[in-house]
Formats: C-alpha cells, structure tokens, sequence
C-alpha cells in the first residue's frame, strides 16, 4: 500500500499493475498464490503470533484471532465478511504502492489497500515495500477496532487538505506513528499496535523492552513536526494511553492552523529530545529469556 509522503517513480514500483482499475485496484486471484507461498505465510504467521502473544496490544490479538488466517495466504472476501459485520470496512487488492489521492480516497471510504504479492524467501526478515503479510497480518487485525476504524477513516478525509495545503509530509507522520509504529500503555505494559512493528520481528521486540530507546507520550503536533526513519528501527516512538485518545485528540485538532506554522520548518530528527521534555517512564515488557 501507498504510505503517503513517499513518492515512488513507476520504474520503482513492485508489482504488475498493467490490469489496475482507474483506482488501482486489482484482482486477489487467490488461485495464483502456489503451495510455497502458503507455506511461506504460515512461517511468517507462526513467528510473528507468538511474538505478538506476549508483545501486542489485546486489541491486535482479539483482531487476530477473529480473522483466523493462520492457515495460508488470506482470501480477502472471507475477511471482508468479518470486516464488514464488525466496522463496515472492506479489503480491496493492490498491485504494491498507489498514489497519495487514492490512497486517501479509499481509507475515506472505509477501503483498506492490501498489497495482492508476498515476499520472497530471501526477504522473511527484512523488505523494503509492504507486502500482504506487513498489509493483512499487521494492519488489518486492527481494523477490528472500532477506534482505529474511525481514525482511519477521518485521516483519508483529512488527505485532501493536506495536499491542498502542501502539508503532506506532516499528516503522513501521524499515520508513521501510530497505524504503523504506534506503541500502548496497558496494565500489563507497554504493548504495540503499529503494524510496522507487528510484523517485524526484530522491532517487535525492540520496540516495547529496550530501555534505552526514547520513548515520548502521544502529542500530534510533536508527532507531524518529527521526521522518522525507513531503514532501521525507529529510533524513537509516542505512547497512546488508549485507542480512543488516538481519535478524541485528533478530532480535536484545527490541522490548517498547525499546517501554516510548522510545514516550512526544519522537522525534528528522530530520536531527539526537545530541551523540556520528559521521557515516557512506564511498565516495559520483559524481554526474551
């Protein structure tokens, strides 16, 4: 899927896209994926359950389960019955990364992109573009959640403006630090939600147990002046105190006012911490004996 702000040529882009529709959509043809690719889905699946098992918000785990797609590569009408019935939200195919106006188009309208390919067997540890096991394993459990379902939505309506108002890159750190590397304070500690962390084993565990990585409570106006990175772990991340902070707070924002003070302004290098601010001090998770 397209994370907007990230602009990609066509000669760059992975995936066949000579059949996308005018919204580049695509066909699943589930029938393509072969026996290896399904078994290369219930690896990844295995690895990253268990890890979530101990790392992962409840909601994400609730969101797995009910999905039930453990079994192989995910046939997307069957979780669209499941979406549906629980938020109203449909999965539709893509061929790898869209453009910023049509991604928002399709979150406004309760449409989540889900890239149709997987990775290959060189890249279970690391890949450059989301496939549909970062798409469908670490995103759409939490389109289960009726908050993160609202905000999703709200934030496609928001693109047009941000456009409008060449602003981009600011609303595309709020989706950055939460939909994707979102952590969560919760009685049994520090847990995360973002699916870019959800579906790396490395940063699943990096991310909720190291000690030393900074960790700031959630501020959206700190969030879309703080530059991240897509190379490596994130060297730092904001804490929800519940999912419903995550829409009450932005519900709340005046984003224009924001856009006109801060969009020609140097953004802050990640992992900085501004003279004033306190570190997030809570319950870590324990890390791997």
């Amino acid at each position: 899927m397209k994370k907007p702000g990230s602009a990609h040529s066509d000669n760059e882009l992975r995936g066949d896209y000579t059949q996308a529709a005018h919204d580049y959509t695509v066909a699943q043809d589930w029938d393509a994926y072969t026996p290896e690719m399904h078994e290369r889905w219930r690896r990844l699946y295995a690895r990253q359950s268990m890890l979530a098992e101990q790392y992962a918000a409840p909601e994400f785990l609730d969101g797995l389960q009910r999905l039930d797609c453990s079994y192989g590569v995910p046939r997307f009408e069957y979780a669209n019955s499941v979406l549906d019935h629980a938020t109203k939200w449909q999965l539709v195919a893509v061929p790898g990364f869209i453009p910023d106006e049509v991604f928002f188009e399709h979150l406004a309208n309760r449409r989540f992109p889900v890239t149709r390919w997987i990775r290959e067997e060189r890249e279970l540890d690391y890949l450059v573009e989301p496939d549909i096991f970062h798409d469908f394993f670490g995103h759409v459990p939490m389109l289960l959640d009726p908050h993160v379902a609202d905000f999703l939505e709200l934030y496609g309506k928001a693109g047009e403006r941000a456009i409008a108002m060449n602003a981009l890159p600011m609303l595309a750190r709020i989706y950055w630090y939460t939909i994707e590397f979102g952590l969560i304070a919760t009685p049994k500690g520090l847990k995360a939600f973002g699916a870019g962390i959800v579906s790396s084993a490395g940063e699943t565990v990096f991310s909720v147990t190291d000690p030393n990585v900074l960790r700031l409570k959630f501020d959206p106006v700190r969030i879309m002046n703080t530059e991240y990175r897509i190379d490596d772990f994130q060297p730092n991340y904001f804490v929800l105190d519940s999912l419903g902070q995550l829409l009450r707070e932005l519900v709340a924002l005046d984003f224009g006012p924001i856009y006109e003070t801060w969009r020609d302004k140097t953004p802050i290098p990640p992992g900085t911490l501004l003279e004033g601010e306190r570190p997030w001090h809570g319950k870590l998770a324990e890390k791997p004996s």
